[in-house]
């Protein structure tokens, strides 16, 4: 039991400007506030550290920068390799498993043990490693790290345990898979080039048995040696010497013939019967020059050679265009007979692998499909028609479609919202794929048990919002919407002037506000635009309303009381509230004179809106005196009271979305009146305008931040919070001063010209660190949020930025006996503002009367930007939010069912006897948490979260039946504190904050769940809920199923005897250490996996792992005598035929003589 005290209403309690740091207030966490003759209340918290662990969950999107692509045609699993050294695998519907190297090496290669369970990598280090794929999360077996070579090829043979490794000296070594030791046996470069060879062959690029003697090895070196190597004999068969590199081969499933590719865009045959040359060259893509030659063309990276049984075999590669068609995309060509299709593809191909009917290469091959691997998508083209259509996508890989710029996760949504959004977007659908099940259907997957609705929402940087289902540690796309189309595309001499205000992302999205039960959607835009969306099953012809709001004030500087030193520039309390002012028309009119006019034009005229989201207002914040509106920086939603607000760096707007109406409009220092705790002097708004530092933009590529770097202002400090996709400070004045390799680009803006930039993926999205521990150097790679550290070390341009807005019901005096509708604001200086509201009640004056709003004196501080609000009652449970229960605008009117708003409103205690007691207000800054009774306005509980960081995202969410406060640091730290009295329950480094992607994305839900923008193509989903990590096993798909390995085919006698039968040898014989000796220790170094070390663990854990391991034994063995004795059933059956069918044969040639034959 946790007891708190709380100070009764109406007992004075200490001022605003005392709260930040005043003893009442307490300085250690979880120490309740003294207060005069209190009264015991008694809160129950169930949470403890023991319901709390962090981990990995699942992984979605497209793998970033793929580098290697594998299949296994008998589980009909598949594996991409990643330059960040992640091993995704991917089967049927929930089979999708990431892995990660510890070393984070480049994945050269993979090779499945086909239907083993087992995976083997190559990697840039230089290192295999053996995975086991026979468990849900696949572990590390054995590791082999080379020490004098590095490994540029490897080959498994199909069902062996040998595997070949070909290195950049040209030597090929040889691997036991099961113990990952090197073999004695070697095939040196040396050895296999002829002695009279002047020069070395260059790196081995290829390996592969033939499929007529699996005792011959062919080796492809890059100069365009060719080399068939006899295992046995260790000798070569022949030698072959050709002008081009070759980049690949690919043998004719008879082991007579092999094509090779090569870098002058050519394709050679070869036939074993005569390799003195190539009895076929062909330039698929070349032209016949005048002296009958063909021109030379790009490489051919990869060719597949495959054969039909009852068609011309295919042959398929990439690349190999001719050099004059300048600026055509990569393509894949398929040549099937004489046939020849080009297939252009959007991004550069990595690897390319065809999918055939059998595993054995030495029957015919049959081809249905090819996947297809590129820089930035994943497809798979059907073989099979004659059009080559692509298969539908059954995994999320188009979430970078466009750069993510913003994310937003819902746990326990309504039931109905999931189906209702599908049904929508199935309409919308592209057409045209193959009809046939998608091909890579390997592993299984159940649904758990404790499973609920769950819908994870993407902005992109070209103004689509995505609606997915991640229910149950899935991903599917349920819905797709287009802000763009609320605006007019420019047209004729505004379209120049457009791109060069905006540049090329005008729509990007900063964020969203949704509100699940009343389907209402709200958009925040870089263009300070921000658009309010209905849902509706009924298509719709309507007009959307335009509000213009002026939100744009003079600078001035203020000095803090706690220390007079330290100034900040806030806006003058003296001048007139901003109001909405009817746009002017729009010209080509200089900067300078650009007033009241919106960045963009919304569509004036009846539009035909399907079923789905509706747009149904806009609201735009206008240019003034020639200076372009600021970012919006906060939003929230109430459906219940019809209101929307929004803030940035200038004040807040309040709009009444029922009457279309802006209702507030005010500078945030017009918000504090006569409760102001900053004295505010003014001076010329054009003193001191520009800013010293220059614009900056952050790459993809990772930025590490030592602890100096990742510090946040305290609360004497400013911390202006712009939280846009390509941020930049909230100044009204002139354009910073271009500075760093980014001025020329920068320098082309002329004054008052938008800074908006590019939106590119949340990666390159600004949170910003203390600029006085910065040197020019770092401050482009800095950690930056618009924020800075003390204003003397800084321009004193930044603003009092509105970050955070919610409605609730709430006491906005200390007076008020009973709650109610307020507007709580927190802003960049650790400022929170309470604004009542009177909303009438009837529906009919809800519509018609006006709302009154009217600030009120209440200020209250903590250490840094505010950037969370929640509301607890007085038996410490979490109060949502009123809301509108959702109706369909667009449906039918029904007579005898009027349309009526239906509200559900959450009062702060059930109890009529507990309305007294007010209830809980948890507030949480970038470093401090406060827990206030209201109305009293008692600190309770505070927790200095931070000294050393700050806090980036912060959310009061559900975790087993209970709440908590789950904050998220710039240093990586996660952080878990207990409701109502903040104990510090889960503090874990656990990601190490490298990327400002992360920053902009990572949100916390309920249910113990989180996720953020791993890489810019794919989102990680993780936990802190020790229930769901003991459940996260029976949550992950198999990826191994036992399947049976599918018989090689009986290739007859005749055949056989003329056409020369595959020959199988002993590789034990050859590669084992009885026959080749040990390999040189010195080679290679063998290091013992993790699951290996917990498998010995296990093994020497006594009595119990000895019968485990024997019960698994013993199943394994029954398994083998049921499939041997059903092998012998069909043996049996067979000979039964074959003894019956010689028998009648026999009969019917007795009597004939040798000459009827």
């Amino acid at each position: 039991m946790k007891k708190f005290r709380k100070v009764l209403d109406g007992l004075t309690t200490s001022s605003p400007a005392s709260a930040g740091g005043s003893p009442s207030c307490g300085s250690a966490a979880g120490t309740p506030t003294a207060a005069p003759t209190p009264r015991e209340l008694d809160v129950h918290e169930t949470l403890m550290s023991e319901h709390f662990h962090i981990c990995k969950t699942v992984r979605h999107g497209f793998p970033y920068q793929p580098t290697c692509l594998t299949f296994d045609p008998v589980q009909k699993i598949l594996a991409i390799g990643t330059r960040s050294g992640g091993v995704r695998i991917l089967g049927g519907p929930g089979v999708d498993c990431y892995s990660q190297h510890e070393s984070g090496a480049a994945v050269l290669q993979l090779q499945f043990l086909i239907n083993e369970g087992a995976l083997v990598t190559a990697c840039a280090d230089d290192t295999l490693h053996l995975w086991n794929l026979r468990q849900r999360r696949p572990a590390i077996l054995h590791s082999l790290k080379f020490n004098r070579e590095r490994i540029t090829f490897c080959h498994l043979p199909f069902q062996s345990k040998w595997l070949y490794v070909g290195t950049e000296r040209g030597n090929t070594h040889i691997v036991n898979v099961e113990s990952f030791i090197l073999s004695g046996y070697v095939i040196m470069w040396n050895k296999a080039i002829e002695l009279s060879t002047k020069t070395h062959p260059g790196p081995v690029v290829h390996l592969s048995d033939s499929p007529k003697d699996e005792g011959k090895l062919l080796i492809g070196f890059e100069s365009g040696t060719i080399v068939m190597w006899d295992l046995r004999a260790k000798r070569t068969d022949f030698r072959i010497y050709y002008d081009e590199a070759i980049h690949s081969v690919s043998w004719h499933h008879e082991g007579r013939q092999f094509m090779c590719s090569h870098s002058d865009g050519s394709l050679s045959m070869w036939n074993l019967r005569n390799t003195a040359k190539p009895f076929q060259v062909t330039f698929p893509h070349g032209k016949s020059q005048r002296d009958g030659r063909k021109e030379s063309c790009k490489p051919i990276l990869k060719v597949e050679y495959k054969t039909c049984r009852n068609s011309e075999p295919f042959v398929i590669f990439s690349g190999g265009l001719s050099y004059d068609k300048a600026g055509r995309r990569p393509t894949l060509t398929i040549m099937h007979g004489k046939a020849i299709t080009v297939l252009e593809m959007d991004h550069p191909i990595v690897e390319f692998i065809v999918l055939c009917e059998t595993p054995y290469l030495n029957e015919v091959q049959e081809p249905y499909a090819v996947v297809v691997l590129l820089e930035k998508d994943f497809i798979v083209v059907d073989l099979t028609q004659s059009n080559f259509p692509i298969f539908e996508n059954a995994y999320p890989m188009d979430i970078h479609e466009s750069p993510v710029t913003c994310t937003a996760y819902f746990a326990n949504c309504p039931p109905d919202i999931i189906p209702v959004l599908y049904s929508i977007g199935a309409k919308h659908k592209k057409t045209g794929y193959s009809h046939k099940e998608w091909p890579v259907s390997g592993g299984t997957w159940t649904v758990g048990s404790q499973t609920y609705p769950e819908i994870i929402i993407t902005g992109h940087a070209d103004g689509s919002i995505k609606f997915w289902d991640a229910t149950a540690i899935t991903l599917q796309m349920l819905y797709k919407l287009k802000t763009s189309k609320v605006f007019e595309k420019p047209k004729g001499a505004e379209t120049g002037r457009s791109a060069e205000l905006v540049e090329e992302d005008p729509y990007a999205v900063q964020m969203v506000s949704w509100c699940p039960q009343s389907r209402i959607f709200c958009v925040v835009g870089i263009s300070a635009h921000v658009i309010l969306y209905r849902f509706s099953k009924h298509d719709a012809n309507t007009t959307i309303t335009s509000l213009e709001v002026r939100l744009q004030c003079e600078m001035e500087e203020v000095i803090s009381p706690s220390d007079t030193e330290n100034t900040v520039c806030l806006t003058d309390p003296g001048g007139h509230s901003p109001q909405p002012q009817p746009p002017s028309p729009r010209s080509n009119m200089p900067d300078s004179a650009r007033d009241s006019i919106p960045c963009l034009r919304v569509k004036d005229r009846m539009i035909r809106m399907p079923p789905g989201y509706q747009a149904e207002l806009v609201v735009q914040l206008l240019w003034v005196d020639g200076e372009p509106p600021q970012q919006i920086t906060s939003l929230d939603l109430n459906s219940a009271y019809g209101l929307l607000a929004l803030g940035n760096c200038n004040g807040l707007a309040v709009v009444d979305y029922l009457q279309k109406t802006v209702i507030l409009c005010m500078s945030t220092v017009e918000l504090y009146g006569a409760a102001d705790p900053f004295q505010r002097l003014t001076r010329s708004p054009r003193k001191n305008r520009q800013s010293t530092s220059g614009l900056t933009e952050l790459s993809d590529n990772q930025v590490s931040l030592d602890l100096e770097r990742s510090k946040s202002p305290t609360s004497d400090h400013v911390n202006g919070h712009c939280t846009s996709p390509t941020s930049q400070p909230c100044v009204p004045g002139r354009p910073r001063v271009p500075g760093g390799p980014e001025g020329p680009r920068l320098s082309r803006r002329g004054p008052g010209r938008p800074p908006f930039r590019k939106a590119q993926s949340a990666a390159c999205m600004e949170v910003s660190l203390p600029v006085s521990s910065l040197t020019e150097e770092s401050r482009e790679n800095s950690f930056s949020r618009s924020r800075s550290s003390s204003v003397s070390s800084i321009d004193r341009d930044t603003k009092e930025a509105v970050t955070t807005l919610l409605f609730a019901e709430s006491y906005g005096r200390k007076s008020d006996a009973l709650p109610t509708p307020c507007l709580w604001v927190g802003t960049s200086l650790g400022l929170m503002l309470l604004v009542p509201m009177s909303i009438p009640t009837d529906e009919q004056e809800r519509m018609e009367e006006p709302i009154t709003v009217a600030p009120t004196s209440t200020v209250l501080m903590l250490k840094g930007s505010v950037l969370r609000f929640s509301f607890l009652d007085c038996a410490g449970c979490l109060i949502q939010s009123p809301y509108e229960v959702w109706r369909d605008g667009n449906a039918p009117e029904d007579p005898e069912r009027p349309r009526r708003r239906k509200l559900v409103n959450f009062s702060p205690c059930s109890s009529q006897d507990a309305i007294g007691d007010g209830h809980l207000a948890v507030v949480c800054s970038e470093r401090q948490a406060k827990v206030f009774l209201m109305p009293s306005q008692a600190c309770l509980y505070v927790h200095n979260i931070t000294e050393s960081s700050f806090v980036l995202r912060a959310d009061v969410v559900a975790v087993s039946n209970s709440v908590c406060l789950a904050c998220f640091c710039a240093n990586g730290h996660v952080m878990i504190l207990s409701l109502p009295s903040l104990r510090p329950l889960l503090d874990v480094h656990y990601l190490p904050l490298t990327d400002m992607r992360i920053a902009r994305t990572f949100c916390f839900t309920n249910g113990g769940q989180a996720l953020y923008l791993s890489s810019p193509t794919e989102i990680q989903r993780i936990t802190y809920s020790q229930e769901m990590c003991d459940n996260l096993q029976e949550m992950l798909g198999e990826l191994f199923t036992p399947t049976e390995t599918p018989e090689a085919q009986n290739r007859g006698f005749l055949k056989g005897f003329f056409g020369g039968n595959a020959q199988t040898f002993d590789r034990e014989e050859l590669f084992g250490e009885a026959a080749a000796g040990k390999a040189s220790r010195s080679l290679a170094q063998h290091i013992p996996g993790q699951a290996s070390v917990e498998g010995m663990r296990v093994a020497a854990g006594g009595a119990v792992g000895e019968l485990a391991r024997a019960r698994i034994a013993l199943d394994e063995r029954g398994q083998r005598l049921g499939e041997l004795e059903e092998r012998t059933a069909l043996m049996m059956a067979s000979a039964e035929t074959f003894s019956k069918h010689a028998h009648e044969l026999m009969l019917k040639c007795k009597d004939k003589k040798w000459y009827q034959f």
